[in-house]
């Protein structure tokens, strides 16, 4: 019994070490870039450059034609105008390469950081009870054709739209200027046309859940006890979505359905006479948005498979035992219970099937 403790105790350790390697390793990444604000912080060039550009007779000239009365054009169509230069564009340019693009990977990056150190310091949320081997409906078979056909979308999605977004920083000094512009072109294709594929998918969702996440007197409990997430042994109530799903649902109905799927079709069809600042406006909500989604997504991401044993498995095959249940879902439990009677092990029905809850749609 010894040998297997020590066993374990050095399991456990060379699993901390990987850990925290592997969180200096992305501190460090992130940190190094910063090297180079400082060298041009401390660069005299700087400020002679600044000097020119001042001193530079041309500039007012350029400035009041940016800034400037409109004219006329013989050119007809939604995106033309009486002015020599609009200057949306170069906004939209800057706020798009500047802002969106920089402070995003870091929202990313802080998230990753925050489950990295979660799972170091609490690690898997077990279910504690023995196993009696009976087993219960957690999902529906449509109900989990939904879920996966909307998971699979917002990966593709998630994937090629970052891709675009920081292809310039990320993918050129890897794939060169020819390679990213193949990859980009196929890339912008399948983002536009699983856009709205994606979109039916959240709605038929919505729609399909929308019942189960009203929120109750004790999600309030449940939200003050960190949904048991931080003490062993604390098991607060929950129906059949607690607390923390109720808010990813309701995240998923504003920040993506709205933020993010209606803004896409606007940038999707443009052929509706949109005109080019409101293109401008919804191409960078659009992109701040998704960004938000996918970094809140994470969590879900990591509680749904490494973070809570179980919950994995009863979306993949659509049950999960009694015992889990019975921690994570109290509220429901007895619901079911009330409804249908208690479950059945694996195989005590006829043809093996194991006892259904009230839970299919």
């Amino acid at each position: 019994m010894s040998e297997t403790n020590a066993s374990a105790g050095r399991r456990a350790k060379r699993r901390r070490i990987m850990l925290w390697s592997l969180l200096v390793m992305a501190i460090a990444t992130m940190t190094l870039p910063l090297g180079g604000y400082l060298y041009v912080s401390l660069t005299p060039a700087q400020a002679a450059d600044a000097g020119r550009a001042a001193a530079n007779p041309h500039a007012n000239y350029w400035r009041a034609v940016r800034e400037g009365d409109q004219g006329y054009t013989a050119a007809s169509g939604p995106y033309t105008t009486d002015r020599l230069i609009n200057n949306g564009g170069e906004n939209y340019r800057n706020l798009r390469n500047g802002p969106v693009s920089s402070i995003a990977p870091w929202v990313l990056a802080v998230v990753v950081a925050l489950i990295l150190l979660f799972f170091l310091f609490r690690g898997r949320t077990r279910v504690e009870a023995p196993s009696s081997g009976r087993m219960v409906e957690r999902w529906s078979g449509g109900e989990r054709f939904v879920h996966w056909y909307v998971a699979i979308f917002f990966i593709i999605l998630a994937i090629t739209g970052m891709s675009l977004l920081f292809g310039r920083a990320v993918l050129i000094p890897i794939l060169g200027l020819p390679g990213f512009a193949a990859y980009a072109s196929f890339a912008k294709v399948v983002h536009n046309y699983s856009g709205p594929l994606f979109m039916v998918g959240v709605i038929v969702q919505f729609l399909a859940w929308v019942r189960y996440n009203t929120f109750k007197g004790y999600d309030w409990e449940w939200l003050k006890k960190g949904g048991g997430m931080f003490k062993r042994g604390v098991h607060p109530p929950a129906g059949r979505a607690n607390a923390g799903e109720k808010i990813w649902f309701w995240i998923i109905a504003t920040v993506g359905l709205i933020g993010v799927c209606v803004t896409g079709l606007i940038y999707d069809f443009p052929n509706f006479g949109q005109s080019r600042e409101l293109m401008q406006t919804v191409a960078l909500l659009h992109a701040s948005f998704a960004m938000l989604w996918i970094a809140i997504s994470l969590g879900h991401i990591y509680l749904g498979t490494l973070g809570v044993e179980g919950a994995f498995k009863g979306m993949a095959y659509g049950q999960v035992s009694e015992e889990w249940m019975k921690q994570h879902h109290s509220v429901w439990w007895e619901e079911m219970q009330r409804g249908s009677g208690a479950p059945q092990a694996a195989g005590e029905q006829a043809g093996g099937k194991s006892a259904p809850g009230p839970a299919s749609t």
